[in-house]
C-alpha cells in the first residue's frame, strides 16, 4: 500500500525542501516509485534541487489546481538525479509548483481548492503506481497544511535548535495530535557540531513527547553545494547523508518499524 509522507516545519529556512528531496531520492534508490509534490505554492523551490527550471515545466501543480490539466500531466520524471545508483524499478516523479510571479500572485490573491489537492494526491498515486508520495508543505499552519497532515500516514516535522522553532513546533505538534496524525516524528536540523546530539535528542523527545528520528549536523558542505543537486547522492559517505539514510530506512521499515 502506498504511503503519503508530509514533511513540514513551522517556519521557513529549516531545510524542509532539502530534506524532502534527499529522503525521496534515497527511498527511490532502493527500487521504489516515488512522487514529490511541491505544495509550497507561495514560495516554491524544490524543483531547483532537481535542476528543473520553469522553461522545462509546461505544466505545474498550479495548472492542475486551476483545472487546466490532470495532475499526472504536471509530473516529470527526474530519476536522472540518482546518477545511475538506483535499480531498474527506481523512479522519482516531481510535480513542481509554478515559480512565475503572476502565478504566485494569483495563488496569494485567490487561494485554491484544498479538497481538489487531496484528490490530486490519490490520483497521482494511482496514475504513476507510486509506492511513496512526499508532500513538501508550505511552512506554518493553513488549510493546505492541515489537509496534508490529515491524509498522511507519516508526518516529519523539521525544526532547528532555535527558541522560535521550539515554540512554533509545539503548536504544530498539538494541531497534528488533534488531527489524529497516525505517525508523527521529529527531525532536528542545522545543529552545531559542538552540541551533544544524544542529549539534544532526549530533550526534544521529552519536550514534545514524540520520537526524534534524526539530528542533522550543520555543515559548510551543504552550503557549498548550494542546492545544486541531491546532497546524499553526491556525498554518500557524509555524516548528513548517513543520518538521512537511517531516516529513509525507518520510513520504509528496512531497519526500524516506525
Amino acid at each position: 500500500m502506498s504511503k503519503i509522507i508530509s514533511i513540514h516545519s513551522y517556519r521557513g529556512g529549516t531545510g524542509k525542501s532539502n530534506t524532502t528531496a534527499n529522503l525521496a531520492t534515497l527511498i527511490a534508490r532502493e527500487g521504489n516509485r516515488v512522487g514529490i509534490i511541491d505544495t509550497d505554492l507561495p514560495s516554491p523551490g524544490i524543483h531547483i534541487l532537481f535542476s528543473w527550471g520553469n522553461k522545462q515545466s509546461d505544466r505545474t501543480l498550479n495548472d492542475f489546481l486551476w483545472g487546466k490539466c490532470k495532475i499526472s500531466d504536471a509530473a516529470y520524471d527526474v530519476s536522472s538525479v540518482l546518477e545511475g545508483q538506483g535499480t531498474p524499478k527506481s523512479k522519482i516523479y516531481l510535480v513542481p509548483a509554478s515559480a512565475k510571479v503572476n502565478d504566485i500572485s494569483r495563488v496569494l490573491r485567490e487561494g485554491f481548492d484544498a479538497e481538489l489537492l487531496f484528490q490530486g494526491y490519490q490520483q497521482l498515486i494511482k496514475d504513476l503506481k507510486l509506492d511513496y508520495l512526499f508532500i513538501d508543505t508550505h511552512p506554518g499552519l493553513n488549510e493546505e497544511t492541515l489537509l496534508s497532515l490529515t491524509v498522511s500516514q507519516i508526518v516529519l516535522l523539521i525544526l532547528r535548535p532555535d527558541q522560535q522553532d521550539f515554540q512554533g513546533t509545539a503548536v504544530t505538534v498539538d494541531v497534528a495530535r488533534r488531527l489524529k496524525v497516525p505517525n508523527l516524528f521529529l527531525i532536528v536540523n542545522k545543529v552545531l557540531p559542538e552540541y551533544d546530539f544524544e542529549q539534544m535528542s532526549k530533550k526534544v523527545q521529552v519536550t514534545y513527547n514524540a520520537p526524534v528520528v534524526g539530528i542533522l549536523p550543520d555543515s559548510p558542505d551543504m552550503l557549498r553545494l548550494a542546492s545544486q543537486g541531491i546532497f546524499a547522492v553526491k556525498y554518500s559517505n557524509h555524516p548528513i547523508s548517513q543520518v538521512l539514510q537511517k531516516i529513509a530506512q525507518q520510513i520504509t521499515g528496512k531497519t526500524v518499524n516506525i
